[in-house]
């Protein structure tokens, strides 16, 4: 029985296409032959692609075919005429546009902090040796300047702190050697205070204490209590989160809006009531290829540690005085259909008429767009219920936004398909049958239809048509 049903389908849009290129009709069977005299045109309501010279029944549906002069008016093809009431009801609405008619001075932008890697750190250790204790234990813990981080074994060290209590006892009969030793402990980072500590205590210190050599918040911890580290191998990864960066994905059709030393206003949800100053101090030559937007930073002052890296912000862009002067659209407004973008514009005096118009678009704003061609000031756009206006207009045949070139209304629109020799030989005997299956898919008879559609899976396979292809 599905596998019935499955041919059932195929066979109905299938040879609702034949017929629908072979031009057959169905004889009308109304009392509507008068009225086929006076409209030329007859079209269905649900499938407004059918044109037939004459009333009858939808080869693709079986609904009667209603008059096209009955729902399109006598306007251009590329307009059409609503009435204030079906405005209403679809919720239709219009706007004048004027220069600046957006009434946005400024556009935004999306972004997030991150840290600045211009005052990011690393803080190594400058000799072997074996982590005997670490005083920072976790990411995220604040270091100063000069505070223990760790205390360290290291066999060379101590070596050499031997050699600096040795020297120090002959610095006066031989100075130079002294000073060898003293400048072979700065090399590895030890202070004049750590010397002189040595010295005055006259001891080596076996677990030698490493202090910061800068200041920020801990990043990463790459090491571990009893860990042998390597000369110059890093500790700790640090980042001093004074000033931060405000990195912001900006699209290519608003770069040119943008150039460095132009400051901007820089908002986070964190804290709405509040907007920090910033000046855009970089931009990425290099576009993110899986974003498709371009990298913008600008660097913000964070003394009060408020503004955290990964916190979401916007930043608010002051348009310059030719920007604001520039003739806008809302994206409402705007049907988009590949490469081309459609309005429709009110040209009506006494009766609402709306006409399909081709723009050229510029910059995207917040919430409008910049048109450069196919606009001017003062004229009136459809704003809300586009959507439903390019619907009617699709209804009526008029031109609309997947409908580019239906200039002339009244001639049956024919799909460009050809057909060989041996299929359109075939094909014609099967249209009577075609319709009988439809006259019962109509009728809801589902035991008519399944005996009609094996008579008619029976014809076509007898002519070698089950599975045809177009020719070229």
């Amino acid at each position: 029985m599905k596998k019935y049903l499955i041919n059932i389908v195929v066979l109905t849009v299938g040879l609702g296409m034949g017929y629908f290129i072979f031009n057959s009709r169905e004889p009308a069977e109304d009392k509507e032959v008068q009225q086929a005299e006076t409209h030329s045109v007859w079209t269905c309501s649900m499938h407004p692609q059918i044109r037939q010279s004459e009333s009858g029944a939808c080869p693709v549906c079986g609904m009667d075919l209603i008059p096209l002069q009955d729902i399109a008016s006598e306007t251009a093809p590329g307009q059409i005429t609503l009435s204030e009431n079906a405005m209403a009801l679809a919720g239709v609405q219009t706007s004048v546009i004027h220069s600046g008619t957006s009434g946005e001075h400024t556009f935004t932008l999306s972004g997030k902090i991150a840290p600045n890697e211009e005052t990011n750190a690393v803080q190594t250790l400058h000799f072997e040796g074996r982590i005997e204790k670490l005083h920072i234990n976790t990411t995220g813990q604040e270091i100063r300047k000069g505070q223990l981080l760790a205390t360290v074994y290291a066999p060379q060290l101590v070596s050499a702190q031997q050699e600096l209590l040795t020297a120090a006892r002959m610095k006066t009969t031989q100075p130079a050697l002294y000073e060898a030793v003293r400048k072979k402990l700065k090399l590895w980072k030890l202070s004049d205070e750590q010397i002189l500590k040595i010295e005055k205590e006259g001891t080596a210190i076996e677990s030698f204490p490493v202090y910061s050599e800068t200041e920020g918040i801990v990043t990463e911890k790459m090491v571990e209590e009893g860990d042998y580290v390597n000369k110059g191998q890093p500790l700790f990864k640090l980042s001093n989160l004074t000033t931060v960066w405000g990195v912001f994905d900006v699209y290519t059709d608003q770069i040119s809006l943008l150039k460095t030393g132009r400051e901007m206003e820089v908002r986070t949800l964190s804290y709405p009531s509040e907007t920090f100053k910033a000046r855009i101090t970089f931009i990425d030559p290099v576009m993110d290829a899986a974003k498709r937007t371009i990298p913008v930073r600008v660097v913000m002052p964070n003394p009060s540690k408020k503004l955290k890296p990964g916190m979401f912000i916007e930043g608010e862009v002051q348009k310059s005085t030719s920007e604001n002067e520039s003739l806008t659209v809302p994206k409402s407004a705007v049907l988009w259909t590949g490469k081309r973008s459609v309005v429709y514009v009110k040209t009506g005096e006494q009766a609402p008429v709306f006409e399909l118009r081709e723009v050229t678009l510029g910059k995207a704003l917040a919430s409008h767009y910049e048109v450069l061609e196919g606009l001017e000031a003062g004229e009136e756009v459809v704003t809300h219920g586009t959507f439903t206006v390019d619907a009617a207009a699709q209804l009526q045949g008029k031109h609309s936004m997947m409908n580019r070139n239906n200039a002339n209304n009244n001639k049956t629109q024919e799909l460009p398909l050809s057909f060989s020799t041996h299929f359109e030989k075939n094909f014609k005997p099967l249209l009577t049958p075609y319709l009988e299956l439809k006259n019962h898919l109509v009728a809801s008879d589902a035991q008519a239809t399944q005996a009609q559609a094996k008579q008619t899976l029976t014809m076509l396979q007898d002519r070698g048509l089950e599975d045809f292809t177009p020719s070229e």
